[in-house]
């Protein structure tokens, strides 16, 4: 009868080799996740200056339109007038990811934004837009 051999040359990892590639994926998860938190947060934040720049953009043709119907004459109008138009609002629709919220003086109209895309901003992000004389 044959014996058989037990074959010595078996190809795989041991558990020290596994256990250091798991200890080195666990040091590497730890530095990029939150490099990875900070990023989406600073990604909201900038695309809540976009929805700001929007509201802005629509100020200033709303003052043009406004300007052109009174001859050039900005006394007849303030920023108050700017927000009322149907085009902005105080609560101005710039797409279902954001919540805006619009108020103004007779100076200015500040515009803030709280909500990206389903999440509240750490901070709102403000921004002002200034009636120009």
């Amino acid at each position: 009868m044959k014996k058989y051999k037990m074959v010595r040359n078996q190809k795989g990892f041991t558990l020290i080799e596994i256990i250091a590639v798991l200890i080195v994926l666990g040091v590497l998860a730890a530095v990029a996740l939150p490099k990875y938190i900070s990023l989406t947060e600073e990604a909201r934040n900038k695309s809540a200056l976009a929805a700001i720049s929007e509201v802005k953009a629509r100020a200033n043709l709303v003052y043009g339109k406004l300007l052109l119907q009174n001859d050039g004459d900005t006394t007849a109008f303030d920023a108050t007038d700017v927000l009322a138009n149907s085009d902005i609002t105080a609560t101005p629709d710039v797409g279902v990811d954001y919540t805006v919220a619009a108020a103004a003086t007779a100076t200015t109209i500040t515009i803030t934004v709280s909500v990206v895309q389903g999440e509240t901003l750490g901070t709102a992000v403000v921004g002002t837009w200034t009636f120009p004389s």
